[in-house]
């Protein structure tokens, strides 16, 4: 179902409110990965060379106390904008009243603001969080249209996306939102066959509903990372220390036996009596012996992997297969994101905090077709879930 894009807007000597996903890692003031920032250029861009004024919303974080707020503005992520589109950027250190009123007033078409951290608003009956009706209401009237292109706060029912939405004529979908629905909806639903979903992680609580769904997706769906071993406990085997859920067991043997050979296991794994890089590990096929925990796929695995997923025309990628995060199990993760960089024939989607990393420390990003802005997000959209700030826009 189309949705309407911001291009599809008269932004002319408009107020267009943009909804943004600027919630990048920052410490001391000090951002540590602009992506978030950069994947919103092309739709602040557009409204601002089209003549419109654009107006930021975005929440960074969360705030549970006074003192968080220290740490939590917006205003470090407004200077990185403004040096990105080479033009001064207005931060005004407030959610709602006079001086926010006053600066929006003030804008001259092709003018940029970045408005104060929406989650200042959680301090008093987590106001943006809960959907507040009347913030909502007062926001949507601090602008004449309504882009939502923070895909990553999709899956959640906020007053900066649904309740903006719920008090506008219509709103629009940004480049990036477009650019999501396009390629998440697309795999899953009209996906160029074969069709191959890679799973990583550590739980399978958090994986359930994705794997279920795309069980009936895709023609194969190769399971990584930490809940390989609730798998392997679902089948009988020997798993050592390793993470495991056993609340999860039974639905785990549920899973292979409704997915047959479609589900892929890790046939091999790198084991270590520690969770610690700086301890002796090797390699074992399948069972894990007492007193190891395994922390990789192994060699084994990564072969029968990349042979799944050679003939493959549409892959999704979110997870882990190791403990990404220590050098000596980050292999298993690296040598998929490698394999994903040449399938030239191939739609390739990657979403998820590790697996992103994975493909940006290779330097094959830019040789994917898609890399995912959202994390609760693609996974929710990839469950086949309907994300409430997708909803709210307006279809075509």
């Amino acid at each position: 179902m189309a949705k309407l894009i911001v291009s599809d807007l008269d932004v002319t000597d408009k107020k267009v409110l943009i909804r943004v996903d600027f919630n990048v890692p920052i410490k001391n003031g000090v951002i540590g990965n602009d992506n978030r920032i950069v994947a919103a250029l092309p739709t602040i861009k557009y409204v601002t060379e089209n003549g419109g004024k654009a107006i930021l919303l975005s929440h960074l974080g969360r705030i549970k106390t006074e003192d968080d707020k220290k740490d939590l503005s917006l205003r470090p992520i407004a200077e990185r904008l403004s040096n990105l589109l080479n033009k001064p950027v207005t931060f005004v250190p407030a959610t709602r009243g006079p001086q926010l009123e006053d600066a929006i007033a003030a804008m001259k078409d092709g003018d940029v603001l970045v408005m104060e951290n929406t989650r200042f608003e959680d301090l008093d009956g987590k106001k943006e969080s809960k959907n507040d009706p009347e913030l909502g209401k007062y926001w949507a009237s601090l602008g004449d249209l309504f882009v939502n292109d923070a895909f990553g706060t999709a899956h959640r029912a906020h007053a900066s996306n649904v309740g903006i939405s719920s008090n506008m004529e219509q709103a629009a979908a940004g480049f990036l939102m477009e650019k999501e629905i396009k390629f998440l909806g697309e795999a899953v639903d009209e996906p160029k066959r074969p069709f191959v979903a890679i799973l990583g992680g550590a739980k399978v609580s958090d994986k359930i509903g994705v794997i279920s769904h795309l069980l009936k997706k895709a023609d194969k769906v190769i399971v990584g990372g930490g809940m390989t071993y609730t798998f392997y406990a679902a089948k009988g085997m020997k798993i050592g220390s390793s993470l495991v859920e056993t609340d999860k067991i039974d639905l785990a043997k549920q899973i292979i036996e409704e997915a047959g050979d479609k589900l892929v296991l890790p046939v091999d794994s790198i084991i270590a009596q520690k969770f610690d890089n700086d301890v002796e590990h090797k390699t074992v096929d399948g069972d894990i012996p007492d007193g190891y925990m395994a922390l990789d796929i192994g060699p084994k695995s990564v072969a029968e992997f990349k042979d799944v997923l050679k003939d493959a025309k549409t892959v999704v990628w979110n997870g882990p297969m190791g403990v990404f995060e220590m050098s000596n199990y980050a292999n298993g993760t690296l040598e998929i994101g490698k394999f994903l960089g040449t399938l030239s024939d191939a739609t390739t989607i990657v979403g998820g905090g590790d697996s992103t990393a994975a493909v940006q420390q290779l330097g094959v990003a830019d040789q994917l077709t898609h890399i995912s802005t959202g994390g609760g997000a693609s996974l929710e959209y990839l469950e086949g879930k309907t994300l409430p700030g997708i909803a709210a826009i307006t279809t075509k």
